[in-house]
């Protein structure tokens, strides 16, 4: 609605007849009003457990690097992808590595304590700040050129129904955990079981105005005014619902129905969702949006790749055992496919009303809660990112200095134009955002 009122405004400023208006819904330089201001977006994808890093990180820095096994999915986007090493979470305190790792991961800042008791160390309870994809939502939201509907959708893929600090990564402010959504069934109805009701609305009301018109004609006058009176409210929420469907200026998506939801349907859950996320940023329900697959200590059992052990599990076997070594790199291959199958819709569905695709204006982010999982290493934690949504220099390998990961919040920030300087605990925000920017 903000875009449409804005294009309006246009029109009136220089003296155009509404009447142009269909014409000039899809002029690039309108698409966020005079001005032609790009649309925007994040996605955060997650998956657990660490990676096996010699099959992970290409051994080249720069433009000129080669894909590993676990990333080999992004072969056909290396041009558009970014992959980070050497950025660590250098948040310690409270709770155990797991813990720490999802709980710190976008919020930068130490876990509160709790009562909460994990494997080792001390227990601890929820994020003691906000994460940055909410920070950015809520930056976006003060702008009615860039609110939308919801600000942000949480999609989450097998995350357990349990509320814990091993199953939440997006935080509304301190104590405040986003619970994601698991249930594509359930994603669908809050994002499209409003249009389906005011359908069946519609219907009714176009219903009951044909059943007053024929009553009109054989009462009083007395009771045809009770009757007029009607027909005005029925007019009324007519006109309601048409203003409301406005909002909606895409189709609604088809999923497949049936879908149970539990652990060997992982690969048709994650499509769904895939195509749900991707028709809210076609339809611009949301700019921001994070992908959550199972949660830190995931013990997720891929049997489709013919893995029956869980993953947690494997992860904690010793780097000599290479049968849990190919094993747990085949399962990061899969994960990266997701991404990979993320990026191709995104880049296959145009910019509704403005330039290139959606993946030119978005940008993916593939991290993790641990660099290492049988060390529980909060070094070196993969942070790979796909597409031009905020400005980053990609078709690149970086190689960093240990740098706190903070910083690398900060730069998600600044790429929306958010110029804060500190995010999380303030002690590793120093030198600003990361020098990725092209």
């Amino acid at each position: 609605m903000a875009e449409l009122n804005t294009r309006r405004e246009f029109l009136k400023t220089i003296g155009a007849s509404a009447a142009v208006l269909p014409l000039i819904c899809g002029l690039p330089s309108l698409a966020e009003g005079h001005g032609g201001k790009r649309k925007q977006r994040l996605i955060i994808m997650f998956s657990p457990d660490g990676v096996i890093q010699e099959n992970f990180w290409p051994d080249e820095e720069g433009t000129d690097f080669k894909l590993k096994e676990s990333l080999k999915p992004l072969e056909p986007f290396k041009k558009q992808t970014a992959i980070l090493h050497g950025v660590c979470d250098k948040i310690r305190g409270d709770g155990d590595g797991h813990m720490r790792g999802i709980g710190c991961l976008l919020t930068g800042i130490e876990l509160f304590p709790g009562n909460v008791q994990g494997g080792s160390d001390t227990p601890a309870g929820w994020s003691s700040g906000i994460s940055i994809d909410q920070e950015i939502r809520n930056f976006l939201q003060k702008d009615p050129a860039t609110r939308t509907r919801y600000g942000s959708l949480e999609f989450g893929v097998m995350v357990p129904e349990r509320a814990d600090t091993w199953t939440r990564m997006s935080y509304a402010g301190p104590n405040q955990p986003v619970a994601p959504i698991s249930d594509p069934y359930q994603m669908f109805g809050r994002l499209y079981g409003r249009v389906k009701d005011q359908e069946t609305l519609k219907s009714v009301l176009d219903d009951l105005k044909e059943d007053i018109g024929r009553v009109r004609s054989n009462v009083s006058a007395s009771d045809r005014k009770i009757l007029d009176d009607h027909t005005t409210l029925v007019r009324e929420l007519e006109l309601d619902l048409k203003n409301t469907g406005k909002e909606l200026a895409h189709a609604v998506p088809v999923i497949e129905p049936g879908v149970r939801i539990d652990n060997d349907n992982m690969p048709a859950i994650s499509r769904l969702q895939i195509e749900l996320l991707v028709n809210s940023f076609t339809g611009d329900l949301t700019r921001v949006a994070t992908l959550q697959y199972t949660n830190s200590v995931g013990e997720s059992r891929h049997r489709w790749l013919g893995i029956n052990e869980g993953q947690h599990s494997l992860s904690h076997e010793p780097d000599t055992n290479k049968d849990a070594q190919d094993k747990l790199t085949r399962i990061n291959k899969w994960y990266c496919e997701q991404l990979a199958y993320l990026a191709k819709r995104l880049a296959e569905t145009p910019e509704p009303g403005g330039q290139g695709s959606l993946l030119d204006n978005t940008t993916i982010v593939w991290t993790n809660e641990l660099g290492k999982g049988n060390s529980h290493t909060p070094d070196n934690v993969p942070w790979v990112m796909v597409g031009g949504g905020l400005g980053f220099q990609m078709g690149k390998s970086y190689k960093f200095p240990r740098v706190a990961h903070n910083r690398l919040l900060l730069s998600f920030a600044h790429g929306f134009g958010h110029r804060i300087t500190k995010f999380g605990n303030p002690d590793f925000c120093g030198e600003g955002p990361l020098p990725i920017f092209s």
